[in-house]
């Protein structure tokens, strides 16, 4: 893993920690993804030059990595449990090991849908968990969407208050689940709630990721 301070005129610095200082950006090269923490006083300018520089050394890679933007204080997913790491500093390191992410087939279960065969419990909610992506909502939409669904699906009687969902939200938010994570989640809910698969079956059912 390389980290890096990104400059006003975007080059790019070593550097063996991130301080998180809030006129700073910082670019984490972790191989596969690149991260890009943008302080809230940055300036614009420094902000577009690090995302070009992040476009740059993707391009340079053998297999492109993805590159994923937080804000200060916007945080979320897979970024949130590296931080305190990142404070306390890796230098020049081999990538973090982190769990499996769930990644969402949804090429390979429309060619087995083309074919001709009929689509399984993974093969619905998978092309449901993109169709949901492909609408474009932030992460922040999409943890509020899934907390209501999580609440109202375990309580008996009246819909969700705003203070309930608030709480659910958070806890979601400060989760380290992916986005991709999150449309696969509310896919599955809205099966259940659609009364298309019972709860024990959703209880043992385990993605492929």
């Amino acid at each position: 893993m390389l980290l890096y301070s990104v400059s006003e005129n975007g080059a790019l610095r070593k550097v063996k920690k991130v301080d998180f200082a809030e006129n700073k950006v910082f670019l984490i090269d972790d191989d596969k993804t690149i991260f890009l923490w943008q302080g809230k006083k940055a300036s614009k300018k420094k902000k577009d030059l690090s995302k070009r520089k992040a476009e740059l050394l993707s391009e340079k890679k053998e297999e492109p990595a993805k590159i994923q933007i937080f804000e200060q204080d916007k945080e979320y997913g897979a970024f949130i449990p590296i931080m305190e790491d990142l404070k306390k500093g890796f230098g020049q390191i081999s990538p973090i090991e982190r769990r499996d992410e769930l990644h969402i087939q949804y090429e390979d279960t429309l060619d087995l849908i083309e074919a001709g065969l009929t689509p399984d419990l993974e093969a619905v909610i998978t092309v449901n968990a993109h169709n949901i992506a492909q609408e474009g909502k932030s992460y922040e939409e999409l943890c509020k969407i899934l907390a209501e669904l999580q609440i109202s699906l375990t309580k008996e009687k009246g819909k969700p208050t705003a203070k309930e969902i608030k709480k659910k939200e958070e806890e979601i938010f400060k989760s380290s689940s992916t986005y991709e994570e999150i449309c696969w989640l509310i896919s599955q809910i809205r099966l259940l709630k659609e009364k298309k698969i019972d709860k024990q079956k959703l209880a043992d059912f385990k993605p492929s990721s």
